[in-house]
């Protein structure tokens, strides 16, 4: 697989891998995705905005320069926006591969930050010397005006070029609170949303904190992902119930979705509108309870939106669906191509 390297959302040549119930392949343009959708199905999309969750800055007490990526917070609410969970890394920028960065100056609580405009604390480290828990100075305001201000994407070596913050919103972007793009969201246009609407397909949103893909740190990643608040609306949660009723499917649009359905799933298999924190990691021992199907990107073994992946295909698909998508030379990451998987046997009958 080749990793996408120009910041483009709906590159022309971007291709689908389509994985049925039965396991079945086949390989169509996204352009073609709404062609493996049908009517009666709602198709779920987090409306999240991405925030320049990344700040550079200095290590007060060490006076060396370090660049802090904001990856977590308690809830959604604009003025709850004081704390942030942060991986840090020491000199350099995005041009260095992750796994390459050189570590922060060594932490300890009470150290002092400076980020631009902004200025912070240390208030805990978390379990390794990247992972920091801290607490900006200023009301809310002034904070997200600092973070506007001074904050950049979070950004990977394979992108060449530095990323403008209109690359990473998809085209449903709504209140910013996601740290890294729910890029799965990257497929959909507004030529797309009014064709599904004609073919009976219909549309929901909700929002959840999307967090990092990657710290650079083998042991850091098996955290991922971190706990990540999200919200239902009750409008989503009721369609839910609707597109139960009749039969149709829970399509959604990346991991960040699947994660909040199944969190907020009644045992029923009905949703819950409203707030959480989604805490769980889906994997093959995870039991779908709501969705049917999901597209996301093109991911590599051994991460969490990979594993994730297994909660719809036993060991056998998903190894044929690696090796395709190897073999086919799909473009892996956020601007990459993508994979439309139904969870196995994923039919449902109408009730009446």
């Amino acid at each position: 697989m080749i990793a996408a390297h120009q910041p483009i959302q709906r590159p022309p040549q971007a291709r689908v891998l389509v994985v049925d119930a039965c396991g079945h392949l086949t390989q169509a343009p996204r352009r073609q995705l709404l062609d493996f959708l049908r009517p009666g199905d709602l198709v779920v999309a987090n409306d999240a905005a991405t925030l320049p969750a990344s700040l550079n800055g200095k290590h007060v007490k060490s006076g060396e320069p370090i660049e802090v990526r904001l990856a977590a917070r308690r809830s959604l609410a604009q003025e709850d926006v004081k704390e942030f969970w942060a991986v840090v890394f020491g000199a350099g920028d995005f041009h260095t591969p992750t796994e390459r960065r050189p570590a922060p100056p060594p932490m300890s609580p009470g150290d002092r930050l400076v980020l631009g405009s902004l200025s912070a604390r240390i208030v805990g480290l978390l379990g390794h010397p990247r992972l920091i828990a801290l607490s900006f100075d200023g009301s809310p305001h002034e904070i997200w005006s600092g973070i506007a201000r001074d904050g950049k994407p979070i950004q990977y070596a394979h992108i060449n070029s530095a990323l403008a913050l209109w690359d990473v919103w998809t085209v449903i972007a709504g209140p910013p609170v996601a740290f890294e793009p729910p890029s799965a969201g990257f497929a959909l246009d507004w030529q797309m949303l009014v064709a599904m609407q004609a073919k009976g397909i219909e549309f929901a949103t909700l929002t959840h904190a999307a967090g990092l893909s990657s710290t650079g740190d083998e042991s850091l990643d098996a955290r991922l992902p971190f706990d990540e608040p999200y919200v239902i609306p009750e409008t989503t949660a009721t369609a839910i119930a609707h597109a139960h009723a009749r039969g149709g499917r829970i399509v959604a649009i990346g991991t960040t979705v699947v994660r909040a359905l199944e969190h907020a799933a009644l045992p029923d298999g009905l949703v819950r509108a409203g707030q959480g924190v989604a805490t769980q990691r889906i994997d093959g021992t995870t039991n779908l309870q709501v969705v049917d199907a999901v597209l996301t990107g093109v991911h590599e073994p051994g991460t969490s939106h990979y594993q994730l992946l297994g909660a719809f295909l036993d060991r056998t698909a998903l190894n044929s669906v690696q090796e395709t998508l190897e073999a086919r030379g799909y473009r892996t990451h956020e601007f990459g191509d993508s994979v439309f998987v139904e969870r196995r046997h994923a039919l449902r009958l109408t009730k009446h």
